[in-house]
């Protein structure tokens, strides 16, 4: 539905970006110089972006999302570009049609928000990530999914309470929400201690700057001058845990 409808995620690479990829994927370098034969998936991240740019870096690519009209968008950018890639119509969270370390690079963009157990996606990665190999995750922070969207006054009221696993309600015209979603608000213990978790360190985490000084009252720069929308996390799988997930190794009562 949101291919269909030409929305702002659906939206394929420009040329300019395809002009220099991997500066535009990867400004601030957690992926290196090159990723030149590097064996990459692309999850929940259909669209004609992602995948057709890190294939033109170099990667060698398999793109996986639910939505088969995401997927088209991608072999039409492909072949147009003369690219080589994978599409698998597949859930981020069942990932079995791979191998285990198939992958040595996982790139997700914003997606964990549509799915109510963001634990159960952290274990396929897991599992499909090769030793030592590299998962960036970004995500709508916790925060920003429970406030409201319109301010009262200068200021953006919390509405939603931090352990409710209910999802959110439809929203319609909004730059911070996707129209006819479901989205769920995750806790950061979810998103950092389920990495580690999984089998993950994290080895840097940003917040992506959307603010703007000079934006009106209500608007998407106003908003993210009080709330961060975003966070971009990089963790490496650890050697060790090749085998799979282990539990948390300390859980306590405050």
């Amino acid at each position: 539905m949101m291919a269909a409808k030409g929305m702002r995620f659906t939206r394929p690479a420009s040329d300019d970006e395809f002009d220099k990829p991997l500066a535009y994927l990867d400004g601030l370098g957690c992926l290196g110089h090159s990723i030149v034969g590097k064996r990459v998936l692309c999850l929940a991240a259909g669209g004609g972006r992602h995948g057709p740019l890190y294939a033109s870096a170099g990667a060698h690519v398999t793109v996986v999302d639910l939505s088969a009209e995401m997927l088209q968008l991608d072999r039409r950018v492909a072949e147009q570009r003369r690219l080589e890639l994978r599409t698998v119509q597949a859930s981020m969270d069942e990932l079995s049609v791979f191998a285990v370390g198939e992958f040595d690079i996982v790139i997700q963009p914003v997606s964990t928000c549509y799915v109510p157990d963001v634990l159960s996606v952290y274990r396929q990665v897991a599992r499909v990530t090769a030793p030592n190999g590299i998962y960036i995750s970004q995500h709508k922070t916790p925060t920003s999914l429970q406030s409201d969207i319109e301010p009262t006054g200068n200021s953006y009221v919390i509405s939603r309470r931090y352990y409710d696993k209910q999802p959110l309600a439809n929203v319609a015209g909004s730059r911070l929400r996707e129209e006819g979603t479901m989205e769920f608000v995750h806790r950061w213990e979810e998103f950092i201690g389920g990495l580690c978790r999984a089998g993950f360190v994290v080895e840097d985490l940003v917040e992506p700057r959307h603010d703007d000084d000079r934006a009106n009252i209500g608007s998407f720069g106003h908003r993210a001058a009080y709330i961060a929308p975003y966070v971009r996390i990089k963790a490496r799988r650890i050697a060790s845990a090749a085998s799979g997930p282990s539990a948390s190794p300390f859980l306590w009562q405050p």
